[in-house]
C-alpha cells in the first residue's frame, strides 16, 4: 500500500515518518526551513515474505506502525545479533531508570527492505552518491546482518550516545546519531572513532 505524506518539520515530534525522510527534513530544519513534502512513500505490510516478489513487509524488518520496544516480538528485533540485542535491552533498561525511553526505529532488515530503502534514498537525495551517505547497499549494510540498530526518539539516541559505551554500544557514523553497533572493546570506557558516514566505512 502507498500513502501520500504531507509534513511540516514542526510536526515531526508527533508524526512517524520513514527514517530516510526524517533525515532529509532534519537537515533542512537545522537551517530554520519549514518544509512541505508531498511524496508517495512505501508503508504497510506488503507480502513481507522476503522473496523479492512484493513490497517489503514486517517479515523483512519493516515497522509499519512506528518505533517499537527493544523487547518487541517482531522480525526487526528478533533478527538482531544476540549480543547486540542483549546490550541494547540492558542499556534501554538503564535509560528507563533515568527516565529516558529508548525505542527501535529500525533493526534487522532483509536485503529486499534495504534495497527498497536505498532506492527511496536515491529519489530523496537526488543521486546514488548522496544516498550512499545515508543508506548502504544490501551487501554493505550492518542492518542486513543484524549488526546494527537505529534508535529513537531524540532523547533516547542522545542518552545512548552518551552512555552506550558501557554496554559496548557505539554510534558508528558521525552523520547518524541514531545508528549504533556493538563494539565490545568500548566497555573499557570509550567508543572507537566514528566514520564520517557509511561511505567512509566501506
Amino acid at each position: 500500500m502507498l500513502v501520500a505524506v504531507g509534513l511540516a518539520v514542526a510536526a515531526l515530534a508527533t508524526v512517524v515518518v520513514p527514517a530516510v525522510v526524517e533525515r532529509a527534513l532534519d537537515g533542512l530544519a537545522a537551517n530554520g526551513a519549514t518544509v512541505e513534502l508531498e511524496r508517495m512513500l512505501p508503508f504497510g505490510d506488503g507480502d513481507g515474505d522476503g522473496d523479492g516478489d512484493g513490497e517489503p513487509g514486517v517479515a523483512d524488518g519493516l515497522l509499519p506502525s512506528g518505533p517499537v520496544s527493544p523487547y518487541a516480538d517482531v522480525p526487526a528485533i528478533a533478527g538482531l545479533e544476540p549480543d547486540l540485542l542483549a546490550a541494547l535491552r540492558a542499556a534501554s533498561d538503564a535509560a528507563a531508570i533515568d527516565g529516558v525511553e529508548v525505542v527501535v526505529n529500525s533493526g534487522w532488515r532483509s536485503a529486499t527492505l534495504q534495497q527498497a530503502m536505498l532506492d527511496e534514498a536515491v529519489v530523496t537525495y537526488g543521486s546514488a552518491e548522496e544516498a550512499a551517505r545515508w543508506v548502504s547497499t544490501p551487501d554493505d549494510s550492518a542492518h542486513v546482518t543484524g549488526d546494527a540498530v537505529d534508535v529513537g526518539g531524540w532523547d533516547g539516541a542522545a542518552w545512548l550516545g552518551e552512555h552506550g559505551w558501557a554496554w559496548g554500544l557505539c554510534q558508528t557514523y558521525a552523520n547518524e546519531s541514531w545508528h549504533f553497533e556493538l563494539r565490545p572493546e568500548a566497555v573499557g570506557g570509550a567508543c572507537p572513532p566514528m566514520a564520517s558516514d557509511p561511505t567512509a566505512a566501506h
